[in-house]
């Protein structure tokens, strides 16, 4: 008798889990008092100057333990539990329930069930932008091209039978100088490695790693906005859309849920943005991590 594959309850198969496709990966300068409230009080944030490393990561996967989906990480920031430091998811979001149940139960993960719908709009043609001379030096210099097409992505949570926006994205879409395929970046292999876990289903700390093979090069960075307010409560919820904080002490961040707090990490800073081509990534199953004293 042939031996069949043991699934779990979300219907992935056992580790490593292999995800296929594309990926935008976005760095941002997040405040530390916003981060600080997505981790844990033991864990120590990496800062400087009242600042974290988060952002987020936008995938499409064409191949999958959970077929074909998006999945947007929101990051909050750098955590420090010696003798590594790695990311902390503050929000997943993913347009497929397998992978909702597989995030939650099975890597510790802050999962909800989202819609992702695109469009794109064209816009006129601006004029080529010279790269930097240092990432031409190191083969990831940015394309020189002309942007005419922008993409839309709007996300909104689901919960149920309630849908609510979360966040847009508005991505340039490139046009290539030339057909060669040098303009997708070099092919380059790396580790991401990240905490999860304490949450109500998964309490322990978990240490996990994507491993990814891709073409990556420097892309301009996607412009990211708030949930769309009805026009009668723009006023009064002004505030709340801009989510900025900036008069508000750690403590005060409570009043606001862990969406409203992911919306503002989306909405900190970009300074950096990756676009992961021919994505090959490899998640090895989560280990239990003993926490410093």
């Amino acid at each position: 008798m042939e031996a069949t594959e043991t699934k779990s309850c979300s219907g992935y198969s056992k580790p490593p889990w292999l995800f296929k496709g594309s990926a935008l990966y976005q760095l941002h300068l997040v405040k530390a008092e916003t981060a600080r409230t997505f981790i844990p009080k033991e864990f120590r944030l990496v800062e400087a100057f009242g600042y974290t490393l988060g952002g987020f990561f936008l995938a499409h996967y064409d191949d999958s333990p959970a077929g074909i989906f998006h999945e947007l990480v929101v990051i909050a920031g750098i955590v420090w539990n010696p003798p590594t430091s790695c990311a902390w998811a503050a929000r997943v979001l993913v347009d497929s329930h397998d992978a909702c149940i597989h995030g939650r139960k099975e890597v510790g993960l802050p999962s909800q069930v989202a819609e992702f719908s695109k469009k794109i709009t064209a816009i006129s043609n601006k004029p080529r932008r010279k790269s930097y001379d240092f990432l031409n030096v190191i083969g990831m210099g940015a394309t020189q091209f002309d942007t005419k097409n922008v993409m839309d992505i709007q996300v909104t949570e689901i919960e149920g039978h309630n849908e609510t926006d979360f966040c847009n994205f508005q991505i340039p879409t490139p046009v290539p100088k030339s057909k060669s395929g040098d303009w997708m970046g070099p092919a380059v292999k790396m580790s991401l490695p990240s905490f999860s876990g304490k949450t109500e289903l998964i309490p322990q700390l978990l240490k996990y790693s994507c491993q990814i093979e891709c073409r990556v090069r420097p892309v301009k960075p996607a412009r990211v906005s708030g949930p769309v307010l009805p026009a009668e409560n723009h006023e009064a919820r002004s505030e709340t859309q801009s989510l900025n904080f900036k008069d508000a002490k750690t403590d005060d961040l409570s009043q606001y849920n862990g969406r409203d707090r992911s919306i503002s990490v989306l909405l900190s800073k970009p300074i950096f943005a990756l676009e992961f081509n021919f994505m090959k990534m490899q998640v090895e199953a989560p280990t239990a991590v003993a926490q410093s004293k």
